[in-house]
């Protein structure tokens, strides 16, 4: 069944269409898939997933892929960005394995196109959903590998506030909608956003440069998924972690938080990456933002070389065969 799509905000190439999903506690629920084509398109395709706080706006990034051949699909998750509804609590989610849907269906979409290969590509929290699907659904058929842009393997939380989670998730599962503070820092998007100091332009109503409160229930979701990705497990499919060599460990330092993760800790992303059996590699980036992409333009054309090498060797021998 061909599959309807319309102009999208960012234009240039950019179709998007709107994927009907189950009703879930907050009532209707949908989730948006935007894709580029490349015009040197052969079948290999990338599915993008935002992080948290955030939605699909790198035009560079679909761009870059488009010049390397890929087809470039990205998901606004359900509750973000192009897919919020006026009913639903911004960002929100009870558990994250609800996010599979929406996953499922876009690799649906994008190999019903004709395309035979497709990487995922997920950023922060969508580095850990995409990291919990592929845990959950090594075999499927869909996807062929997984890239991961600085992910949220863990809350950058004093040792106190981690002990403390746990107790939070527990009360999570029964007081669900209890706001928090979401405690990122203001500074990471004020050196991105262009209207501040930074180089790019999004929708602040979409992406603030103070996150929205959290629910309790969010935080046992997150948490619930980061147990799950702690231990340890084999992918059967090449998966490649990148993240900034280091983090912010002071916030009124400029030069750190245009230089460094100021969302995550690295050694945790480096900890927790081992967990994962099979082909993986894990690559620091010196000077690289939280979204590796999203880093001055020396260092994100040193993070795209490195995916697009990393790309490079999974083509096997049919697949060239089929490039050529």
């Amino acid at each position: 069944m061909d599959t309807f799509y319309e102009e999208d905000i960012l234009g240039e190439g950019f179709k998007r269409t709107t994927l009907s999903l189950r009703d879930d506690y907050e009532g209707s629920v949908v989730a948006t898939l935007v894709r580029r084509l490349s015009d040197s398109g052969n079948g290999r395709a990338v599915l993008y997933i935002h992080g948290f706080n955030d939605y699909f706006f790198q035009r560079e990034m679909a761009c870059r892929f488009n010049e390397q051949g890929f087809h470039f699909y990205a998901l606004d998750l359900r509750k973000y960005g192009r897919s919020w509804l006026p009913h639903q609590k911004f960002n929100d989610i009870r558990d994250l394995r609800a996010y599979f849907e929406e996953i499922t269906f876009a690799l649906q979409v994008i190999r019903e196109e004709g395309n035979w290969k497709t990487f995922l590509l997920g950023h922060s929290t969508g580095g850990l959903i995409a990291t919990f699907y592929v845990k959950e659904h090594g075999a499927s058929s869909l996807f062929d590998g997984v890239m991961l842009n600085s992910p949220f393997f863990d809350f950058n939380k004093s040792w106190f506030v981690k002990k403390c989670l746990p107790f939070v998730a527990l009360v999570g599962g029964f007081l669900p909608g209890i706001k928090i503070a979401g405690g990122f820092t203001e500074q990471y998007g004020k050196f991105l956003h262009r209207g501040s100091r930074g180089e790019w332009e999004y929708d602040l109503a979409w992406k603030p440069h103070i996150a929205p409160r959290i629910n309790l229930g969010w935080v046992r979701a997150i948490y619930k998924a980061q147990q799950e990705v702690r231990q340890s497990f084999e992918v059967r499919k090449p998966v490649l972690v990148l993240h900034s060599e280091r983090s912010v460990s002071n916030y009124s330092d400029e030069e750190q938080v245009q230089s460094r993760d100021a969302i995550l800790n690295v050694k945790d992303i480096q900890r927790i990456a081992r967990n994962i059996r099979g082909q993986v590699e894990i690559v620091s980036v010196l000077g690289g933002l939280h979204d590796l992409v999203l880093s001055c333009k020396e260092v994100r054309g040193k993070v795209y070389r490195i995916m697009f090498d990393w790309l490079e060797s999974q083509a096997g021998t049919n697949d060239r065969d089929r490039l050529n």
